[in-house]
C-alpha cells in the first residue's frame, strides 16, 4: 500500500467514507503493472468502470459509488502509482500506459460497461480512444473536469495573467516533489482554492484533503511532469466515437470549462456538455449526485436501452452516436 497521509484530519465518515466492496483483485496491464480493483453493488446490475484523476484513488469515488451501488455493477481502479496501485517502472508514466491499464480493467470486468473518467481519468479514456477494445467493451463515456491539451496554459490556479510567467510559475509548482505533509488548515485551503468552489463543506475539503495528501510525492511529481505538463490528446478526439457526455466545473481552475467546450465541440458522439454553477475541479466529491446522473442517463441511453437495471452478461472478474449538443446546459 502507498505512503498514507502523515497526519491530520479525523477519519472518513458518512459518504465519503470507503465503501465495502464486494471483492478485490489485481488486474495485470500490457506492461506487467499491477492495479488494484474494486467490485462494488449489484453483481447482476449493469457494469459501470470509474477512472479517477491525479493524486487521487478509488476513495475519490466513494460517494458516487453509495449512490450508484444499488442498482448497478460499479468497478473502479487505483491508477498507477496511486492508492494500491505500485508505482510505475521507468517510462511507465505515459498516456499510452493509462490507455493500457484501463483496457486491462475494461478486459478484467467482463461485461460492455459505461466508463466515467475524472481529469487525469479522462484522459486516459481519451488516450484510449480508436483502440478495439474500447470500443468493443465501452458502450458509452464521460469525461468529468478534464482537458485533451494544454492544461498548463489553461489552468488559473497561478493568479496571474495567462502567459510565460504564469506557464512557468504553474509547471514549478504542479510538478513539485516536496511533500505535502499533514492536513493543516493552511494546507485544507490551499487545496480548496486550488481545485474545490467556494461552496464546498468542511466534509468535503477534509475527505479530499486525505486522498490528495495519501499521493506519494514522486508519484505526484511524475504524472506532473512526464504527462500532465506535455498533455496533447487533440488527435485523439475524432476517434473516440462512443456516445460521450462531457461534464465541468464553473469556478475549475485545474481544468477550466474551456477544456469541456472544446471537448464537447470536437467528440464526434458528443451527447451534451454541462457546466456546474460554483462547483470546482472535485465534482465527483462537491456534486456525486450530479454525476451520478450523468452515469445513470448514460446507462439507460446506450447500455440498457432505457430498461430498469439488469443484467449486463456480468462475470467474475479476473486478473486479466448521438449528435454534439447544440447549447450547453448549466445545472444547479
Amino acid at each position: 500500500m502507498n505512503d498514507e497521509p502523515t497526519g491530520g484530519g479525523p477519519a472518513a465518515a458518512g459518504p465519503y467514507a470507503p465503501p465495502a466492496p464486494r471483492r478485490e483483485l489485481t488486474v495485470v496491464s500490457a506492461d506487467g503493472s499491477r492495479l488494484h480493483a474494486e467490485e462494488h453493488g449489484r453483481e447482476d446490475g449493469p457494469t459501470v468502470v470509474l477512472a479517477h484523476g491525479w493524486t487521487c484513488s478509488t476513495l475519490f469515488w466513494a460517494p458516487v459509488i453509495r449512490l450508484l451501488a444499488d442498482e448497478h455493477r460499479v468497478i473502479v481502479y487505483d491508477q498507477r502509482g496511486h492508492g494500491r496501485s505500485p508505482a510505475a517502472g521507468p517510462g511507465g508514466h505515459t498516456t499510452e500506459a493509462l490507455a493500457d491499464d484501463l483496457c486491462a480493467v475494461l478486459a478484467a470486468a467482463g461485461a460492455r460497461a459505461v466508463v466515467a473518467g475524472h481529469s487525469m481519468g479522462g484522459m486516459t479514456i481519451m488516450a484510449a480512444a480508436g483502440r478495439p477494445e474500447l470500443r468493443e467493451r465501452a458502450a458509452a463515456a464521460l469525461l468529468l473536469n478534464t482537458g485533451s491539451s494544454g492544461l498548463l496554459a489553461e489552468s488559473t490556479v497561478v493568479p496571474l495573467k495567462a502567459g510565460r510567467l504564469r506557464h512557468r510559475i504553474q509547471k514549478a509548482v504542479l510538478g513539485s516533489s516536496l511533500p505535502l505533509g499533514p492536513v493543516t488548515p493552511l494546507g485544507m485551503r490551499v487545496l480548496r482554492y486550488a481545485t474545490m468552489g467556494p461552496g464546498t463543506t468542511k466534509e468535503q475539503l477534509a475527505a479530499c484533503a486525505r486522498i490528495v495528501h495519501a499521493c506519494p510525492r514522486k508519484v505526484r511529481a511524475s504524472w506532473a511532469r512526464e504527462v500532465l505538463a506535455v498533455l496533447d490528446l487533440d488527435a485523439n478526439l475524432a476517434a473516440l466515437d462512443l456516445p460521450t457526455a462531457v461534464l465541468a466545473g464553473e469556478k475549475d481552475r485545474l481544468t477550466p470549462p474551456v477544456h469541456a467546450r472544446r471537448l464537447a465541440a470536437a467528440l464526434p458522439g458528443c451527447t451534451g456538455l454541462t457546466v456546474l454553477p460554483g462547483l470546482g475541479h472535485m465534482t465527483p466529491i462537491e456534486a456525486p449526485r450530479a454525476v451520478a446522473d450523468a452515469v445513470t442517463a448514460l446507462v439507460r441511453d446506450h447500455l440498457t436501452g432505457g430498461a430498469p437495471s439488469a443484467s449486463s452478461a456480468p462475470s467474475e472478474l479476473s486478473a486479466r452516436p448521438a449528435r454534439p449538443a447544440e447549447n450547453e446546459k448549466e445545472l444547479s
